[in-house]
């Protein structure tokens, strides 16, 4: 069997927890993109600390080098092809996904080549990538289907989500082997079994969330965005308890990008007041940074744990975003 609905969705209540924010002493510095209407998508950082993003009005990837703040773009092989997720393997190859044509790439970060995979036509606009023993994985939002692809042999399979219209989104790697998929035209999550490929669905308490991007920290416990609420929610697959925290700007705030910063923290966009929240686990303590400037929507972010900082791809501003954490 593909896929399956859960055999017992939780029944549990949230609790919610109110909590007046303060302002960081964090700061967000700024890159500027120097091509005519850049709009970066995603970010994603290799392991020396270079930092990748698409590049999606233009169909290029770039790659930024923080020590010198040197900006070099390369073209998509297929033209238009509208990049959109990134991400960076464990061998340092930077995949993305071509979300207007079904195919995902693969930069080789050391002579800029760049292969395509085509993908099944059911997988007709790919957007989050990831990658896993080696597979390459992949949401396919308006086709509501998830996926993955075995580069050595280019084969690739897709699997259809139970619910109809769900539009899967934000993908995530769990330490259990498993992995998440935000459901974002539901109030549902998806835990996908990392070898079967089999999706089992999780249904939020409230009926009108709608999880966008999400991130699984190192105890399993699975932490979202929910973008229609105004709220950051915490999912405990062990126990079946949600926790959810009214986010600082409110019910429409808009919750976008996401991710756990080094010091545990979680670290999440607000998409309308263009504020980035940061979020204490421990004390359940909330602060807030202003983006500088204006317009910009984070719609991913990406973790350097080794220099202990958070990148932002400032999408609407052509920019590229960095939060020094020491």
């Amino acid at each position: 069997m593909l896929s399956r609905y859960a055999r017992k969705l939780p029944t549990l209540i949230p609790a919610l927890v109110l909590i007046a924010a303060t302002s960081s002493p964090l700061t967000v510095v700024e890159y500027e993109i120097p091509r005519e209407r850049a709009f970066p998508h995603d970010p994603a950082v290799g392991a020396d600390g270079i930092v990748w993003y698409t590049d999606q009005a233009n169909s290029f990837i770039g790659r930024l080098d923080p020590a010198t703040g040197k900006i070099t773009d390369y073209p998509t092989p297929t033209p238009a092809s509208g990049p959109h997720g990134i991400v960076v393997a464990p061998d340092g190859g930077v995949w993305y996904t071509a979300q207007r044509t079904s195919k995902l790439g693969r930069l080789d970060p050391k002579t800029g080549h760049i292969e395509e995979y085509s993908l099944p036509a059911a997988a007709r606009d790919p957007h989050t990538p990831l990658v896993r023993k080696g597979m390459v994985w992949f949401t396919v939002q308006q086709s509501n289907v998830y996926g993955r692809l075995d580069p050595r042999t280019k084969e690739s399979k897709v699997w259809t989500v139970p619910t109809n219209r769900a539009l899967p989104y934000g993908m995530v790697n769990a330490p259990d082997g498993s992995i998440w998929v935000a459901l974002f035209g539901t109030n549902k999550l998806g835990r996908i079994d990392g070898e079967s490929g089999e999706l089992r669905e999780i249904t939020l308490p409230q009926s009108g969330a709608r999880p966008r991007r999400l991130v699984v920290d190192e105890a399993g416990m699975v932490w979202y965005s929910d973008f229609a609420r105004g709220y950051l929610g915490s999912y405990n697959p062990k126990s079946g308890a949600f926790k959810e925290w009214l986010s600082p700007g409110g019910a429409s705030s808009a919750p976008y990008g996401i991710a756990i910063a080094p010091d545990g923290r979680i670290f999440y966009d607000e998409a309308r007041p263009g504020t980035i929240v940061a979020f204490d686990r421990k004390s359940g303590q909330m602060e807030t940074i202003k983006i500088p400037t204006p317009g910009s929507i984070v719609r991913n972010m990406a973790v350097d744990s080794t220099r202990s900082r958070i990148w932002l791809a400032l999408s609407g501003t052509g920019r590229i975003g960095k939060i020094e954490l020491k």
